[in-house]
């Protein structure tokens, strides 16, 4: 009894000293952003705001005010779940402290690398290399505090695969990819305003409630290291929501993809939900399948895949792109058939040129219920997050135990 009372202390005070020291980030990245945004502008890191019909300077990559804040606020956290530990100075949790140094250091390089991005433009091919080197840290730390690389085989499937798969080294592969898909995911879903900054926020809350759920169960201590991170992400993100909502004031840049996909990763391998916090990611993911055409450029794709402004109307149209039908190769030329017989892309040819829209989901939602205001835009875009993630709830827990058992 004794010992389980302890676990609730254990809980419930550092999270609540979280809390408060979230909220005063919030505070402090509110009043901060304002009084940087002309420092950036001078610096040259700045946009200009396609979808407006001002040509007004948009001060660029702000998401390393709210990722600093965020680093700061949990760099001041880390004596607190490890205060009575310091000063008794017996049975120390090395592994958990070493869990969330290795964390924050491949946030860190992620922040570091994400802004790099933002002023040098980095190529794509670097895109997916940094968030790799970054997770290394994090792998490393899971190999030599866990290296737990067993799986449970669904129900249906254990008949002929047995209880459970050890993958070995092909799930430290598997969260290598996360780590890279998590931080690149974010950053192919945006082009509107607080549509990056939107996303993010209702991953981060699904990811905390789905913590808060689980805190009662048997890993509550993995859970509990997930809360530390997430809540004061939450409050500097929203800090930063409050600017690049429309009409936005600042443009997040990179630094906030990379930032929060690294987060996001770093949560789920080391709360070892990793598979649950994919779930969280379904539009992200549909966003993904449906780019892959432009991605791996089977067909052109532009640098902006930004809806179009009417300025007549004051509303987004669906972006395109213009090729030759020549020169599609024959895989190119089978998916494209395929989403036009499913319907998912407005296609127009005349004498071999071909007119396409843009393969992004913002596009595809703009060919679904026509040209439409950016705020409105933004606000269905994330009530389908939102949608995807009571979706993610159901798959995780009434669906799972049909494969599982929970």
């Amino acid at each position: 009894m004794e010992e389980k009372e302890s676990g609730k202390w254990d809980i419930v005070i550092p999270i609540c000293m979280n809390m408060i020291m979230s909220i005063v980030a919030y505070f402090l990245t509110v009043r901060l952003i304002p009084r940087v945004k002309d420092t950036f502008i001078k610096a040259n890191l700045y946009g200009i705001d396609l979808n407006k019909r001002s040509s007004e300077k948009v001060p660029e990559a702000l998401g390393v005010i709210s990722g600093c804040t965020f680093l700061i606020t949990l760099f001041l956290f880390i004596p607190i779940p490890f205060g009575e530990y310091l000063f008794h100075q017996v049975n120390f949790p090395h592994h958990e402290f070493v869990d969330m140094l290795a964390a924050l250091l491949s946030i860190c390089c992620m922040l570091l690398l994400g802004f790099a991005d933002d002023v040098l433009d980095l190529q794509w091919r670097h895109k997916l290399l940094l968030p790799t080197i970054a997770s290394l840290p994090l792998l490393m730390v899971y190999y030599v505090n866990f290296n737990s690389t067993m799986i449970i085989v669904p129900k249906p499937l254990r008949s002929w695969f047995g209880f459970t798969i050890d993958l070995g080294i092909v799930y430290y592969l598997y969260m290598g990819m996360l780590a890279v898909f998590c931080t690149n995911a974010i950053n192919i879903l945006a082009g509107i305003n607080g549509l990056e900054v939107g996303q993010s926020l209702v991953i981060a809350t699904s990811i905390a409630i789905f913590n808060f759920i689980e805190l009662s169960g048997d890993l509550w201590k993995a859970h509990r290291f997930s809360l530390y991170f997430v809540l004061p992400y939450i409050m500097t993100s929203l800090a930063l929501f409050r600017y690049n909502r429309y009409p936005s004031q600042v443009f997040v840049g990179d630094t906030f993809c990379y930032l929060s996909g690294m987060t996001f990763a770093v949560v789920g391998i080391i709360g070892h939900f990793s598979k649950t916090a994919i779930l969280f990611f379904i539009p992200q993911i549909l966003n993904f399948l449906y780019s892959v055409p432009q991605l791996f450029h089977l067909l052109p794709c532009p640098r902006h895949r930004i809806p179009k402004y009417n300025m007549e109307t004051g509303k987004l149209d669906p972006s395109v792109t213009v090729f030759n039908m020549a020169d599609l190769n024959p895989v190119a030329r089978l998916i494209m058939w395929m989403f036009k017989m499913l319907r998912l892309v407005r296609w127009q040819e005349s004498n071999g040129v071909v007119t396409c829209n843009n393969l992004t989901l913002i596009n595809f939602f703009l060919i679904l219920i026509g040209p439409t205001k950016e705020p409105a835009l933004t606000r269905m875009l994330m009530y389908f997050q939102v949608f995807c993630s009571l979706l993610a709830f159901t798959i995780r827990y009434p669906l799972a135990s049909i494969f599982y058992d929970v």
